[in-house]
Parts: C-alpha cells; structure tokens; sequence
C-alpha cells in the first residue's frame, strides 16, 4: 500500500501541470455542455484547447502523461463496445426483417445496392487516402500495448473470417467471425418467424431490448468525445505542433474529394446506365434531400423530406420508398462506413508507421461492408464502423480521436451523400420493380414545394 501512495505522490508530483490543466479544461468543456452549446462545437473547441495546450507545453518542455492517460482511458472505453455491439446490431438489423420472400425480392435488391456502393465508396476512399497520403506528416509511436500484425496469406486471411469458436473469437476481439455468426444467426431467425413468428419472438425482443442498452451505453461514451479529443490532441501536438494541424487539413481536403468523386462518378454513373435517367435532371429534382441531409448531418432527420422526394419528384411507388428510405436511414452508409473508414485507417497506419499489405486492404473494403448494418441507427455511426475496421486490421484507436476535432466540417459531406445513396437505391429498385414512373419524372417540372423542414 505504501508502494502505491509513493507512486501516486510521485505521478502528482512530476505532473501536476499536466493533471490540472486537464481537469480545468474538462470543467471548461463540462461548463459548455450544461449551456447546450452543440455537441460539435464543443469537440471543436476540445480540439483547438488541445492543440494551444500541446504546442504551450512543447515550448516550456512540459510532459502531457497526465493528459494524454485520460485519452487512452476514452479510447479504451470505445474499444469495450466493439465486440457486443457489432455482434448484437447486425443481429438486430437483418432479423427485423420478418418476411423471408419479401427480404429476398424487394430486401436483397436493396441491401445488394446498399453494401456495394458502401464497398466502391471504401475502395474510392482507400485509393484517394494512398494519393494524398494523409497522416504521413505525423510520426508518432505506437501504443506501447499495441503488437504489430505478421502478414497472412490470402488463404489465411479468408480462413481467419470464418467462425469457428464466436465466444473465443470474441475474446480475442476477432470481429469478422463475429459479423458472420451474427448474419447466419439473423437468417435462422428470419426463417423460424415467417413459419412461427411466436417462436422466436422473445429472441427477437431479448434482441431488440440489448440493442437499446447499447445504444445508451454508446451514448455516455460519445459524449466523452470532447474531453477524449482534447487530450488525445495535446499529447500529439506537444510532439509535432503546427505539423498536426496540416494533417488534418488534409484530412478534410481528402475525404471530400473521395466524397465528391463518390456522389458524381458513382451515384451519376449508376443513374445514368442502370436506370437510364439524366443524372443532372435527377441531381436537381433531389435537391431538397441534399440540402436538409448537408445542414442536418443527420439521416434520420432527413428521412420525412427524402420520402417525399423520392414518392412526389422522383414518382417512384410509395410501396418501394416506404421500405427502402427507412432502411436507407439505418443501414445506408457509403460514407460513414465506407469511404470514411477507408481514410482514417490510412491516415492511422501512416501516423504510427505501420505498413499495410494488399491482404488488409481486402479486408478492409470487406469489413466496412459488413459494419455498415452493424452500425444502424447508432450514435456516431462513422466512429463506430471506423472502430470495427481499425479493430479487425489491428490498428491502434487513437487514430479515431485525433480525427474527431475535424469529423464536423466532414460529415455534412459524409450525411449528404448518405442520404443521396439511399434516393438513387430507391430509384434503382423501383426501376427494377417496375414502379418508377418514368414519363413522369421526364415530363413534370415538380415546381411544387418540398418541406425542408427535417425530423425532430
């Protein structure tokens, strides 16, 4: 016991600088928060404190141990949620759908436009991060518990996705078995329900009951996200000063090019060959969508509005678009989980000097698929998904934090394009259907208004 109280006093004693000035910008960030200053002001403010706080302490060579251990406390917390929730969301996700021929004629339709569009945004964001090598003007140390992987071949990495043990995968926190035991799980329990639905009703409520748990416990966590950005921040910039805020510059410069690329090339391309539409004429009449889904940042507030674009602009059946937009609004994330995660595991893997094989780039493009149902409907669903890659690639999470401070100014992008994915999936499937009404799409001018106001 007295070991402990020396240390204690010796960690007080060569730190104090270091323990006060954390706590009195946590009271700073605490004070904002029972103002309601918005959640993304504050991470924004956490961001800019911690980077004058890292370039003060740089120059009067103080050390940041005390600030930088409540980092790692906040990245460890988010590292406690990656096994339970991914396991239970994509269970919760597939399984709510109840009836086994409509998921295979209208569902597998969408989900097969859903992931692979999210899996082209993946490898759109992969290869744009590799151009612009975000993250390379940063070296920093990896994480003293952090042990590099050995290079597996491709036979390995595809043996090493299939379960064989979920309750030993999950504590090794192997996270693509986990999503393949939960997707057979979720098509078990969909088969039993369309036969016996009281069969597998109290799965499906035990299910849905942990899925809300959850949700909260990412709640508490999310709303560490400032304090978790200002001390991951300070101990990066006390090393590198100004160096760290070019990187995130281009951080922000990176993601929307691959955004843009995504909505024109993408998104133009499919609306053009696939549905045989004018993607300009279809561009402007979904504008409404755009607009509330960019100033939002949120896909569910945007829902109500994209419903009535997608039914009275695009004169697509409200059949098609009351399945499709919700599920869009859920399971729906080119970005967040595709393009987003993409950049932020090479800007990672160039800040911590970690080399990525051809192998890791498969299952990166693979894991963001998949941890694109994981994350419906979850509070910050882009950290989340981010989480599940950077896990399944054995990446350390504090890449996760530094980014934070700049995730504002780029999920307005990421939200946009979201929400433009799920419209063009909504016309994909009607068109396949049978259901969109194509001369009046050509022929109407839908000068008629749009509500822009979003969902409360």
């Amino acid at each position: 016991m007295g070991q402990i109280d020396n240390n204690f006093l010796s960690a007080i004693e060569s730190n104090w600088y270091s323990f006060v000035t954390s706590i009195f910008v946590f009271w700073i960030l605490f004070l904002l928060a029972r103002k309601r200053v918005s959640f993304g002001k504050r991470v924004l403010i956490g961001l800019g404190i911690g980077v004058v706080t890292g370039i003060l302490f740089q120059n009067l060579d103080f050390d940041t141990k005390a600030i930088s251990t409540f980092g790692s406390i906040y990245v460890s917390l988010i590292r406690m949620l990656v096994v339970p929730l991914v396991f239970i969301l994509v269970l919760n996700s597939i399984s709510s759908l109840t009836n086994l021929e409509y998921l295979r004629k209208i569902g597998l339709k969408t989900f097969a436009w859903f992931l692979g569009t999210t899996g082209v945004g993946s490898i759109i964001g992969l290869l744009v991060a590799l151009l612009m090598n975000p993250g390379s003007g940063i070296q920093q140390a990896a994480p003293a518990d952090f042990q590099a992987r050995e290079i597996p071949t491709f036979s390995e990495v595809i043996l090493d996705m299939v379960p064989s043990n979920p309750i030993n995968e999950a504590a090794e926190g192997k996270v693509v078995p986990l999503l393949i035991f939960a997707i057979f799980l979720a098509v078990a329990i969909i088969k039993i329900g369309s036969r016996n639905a009281e069969a597998v009703k109290p799965v499906r409520d035990l299910i849905g009951s942990i899925t809300q748990v959850l949700h909260q416990v990412v709640k508490f966590i999310i709303r560490l996200t400032p304090y978790g950005v200002f001390a991951l921040i300070a101990a990066v910039t006390s090393h590198y000063g100004w160096d760290t805020l070019q990187e995130l510059g281009r951080v922000i410069i990176t993601s929307y090019i691959a955004l843009i690329i995504h909505f024109v090339l993408v998104f133009g391309g499919l609306v053009l060959l696939v549905a045989k539409v004018n993607p300009i004429k279809f561009f402007r009449k979904i504008y409404p969508t755009i607009t509330v889904a960019f100033t939002t940042r949120s896909s569910y507030a945007t829902l109500p509005v994209n419903l009535e674009v997608i039914t009275k602009r695009l004169h697509v059946s409200p059949r098609i678009a009351s399945f499709v937009a919700p599920l869009g609004a859920s399971v729906n994330f080119n970005a967040c989980g595709g393009i987003w995660p993409a950049i932020v595991t090479v800007f990672t893997a160039h800040v911590y000097n970690i080399d990525l094989a051809f192998t890791d780039y498969i299952v990166l493009v693979f894991v963001s698929i998949i941890s694109s149902i994981g994350v419906a409907g979850v509070p910050g669903p882009a950290v989340i998904s981010t989480t599940v890659v950077l896990t399944a690639l054995g990446l350390p999470l504090e890449g996760i934090a530094i980014v934070a401070g700049v995730e504002a100014l780029i999920d307005m992008g990421r939200t946009a394009v979201n929400a433009t994915g799920t419209t063009v999936t909504s016309l994909l499937v009607a068109n396949s259907e049978g259901e969109f009404d194509r001369e009046a799409f050509n022929n109407q001018d839908d000068d008629e208004e749009i509500s822009l106001q979003p969902a409360h």
